[in-house]
């Protein structure tokens, strides 16, 4: 079993930054797929950014804005938020897929307004 456990959120003004983290309970050198999602009200759970073996992929709608990056040593993967607009408010979700179980973390609110 793999704990996720995501920090960061909060409430920021549009054009502010944020910076989340999910720290996991495994090695996430042993992890298949790891990374971020969102979820706004009334939206479907979708793919923010993402590890998959040597690439990244990151949604069109935060490319240039948001950055993955991970601390091997520390078992940490952050997700640095630039350039926030209202449409990026939703809970954002941790995900590892190690071997064939998914995980999620528990998610942490991310709200931009003025």
């Amino acid at each position: 079993q793999v704990q996720l456990v995501e920090s960061g959120g909060g409430l920021v003004q549009p054009g502010g930054s944020l910076r989340l983290s999910c720290e996991a309970s495994a090695s996430i050198n042993r992890s298949n797929f790891m990374g971020w999602y969102r979820q706004a009200p009334g939206k479907e759970r979708e793919l923010v950014a993402l590890y998959s073996g040597g690439s990244i992929t990151v949604a069109d709608s935060v490319k240039g804005r948001f950055t993955i990056s991970r601390d091997n040593a520390k078992n940490t993967m952050y997700l640095q938020m630039n350039s926030l607009k209202p449409e990026d408010t939703a809970l954002y979700y941790c995900y590892a897929k190690y071997s064939f179980r998914v995980y999620w973390g528990q998610g942490t609110q991310v709200t931009v307004s003025s």
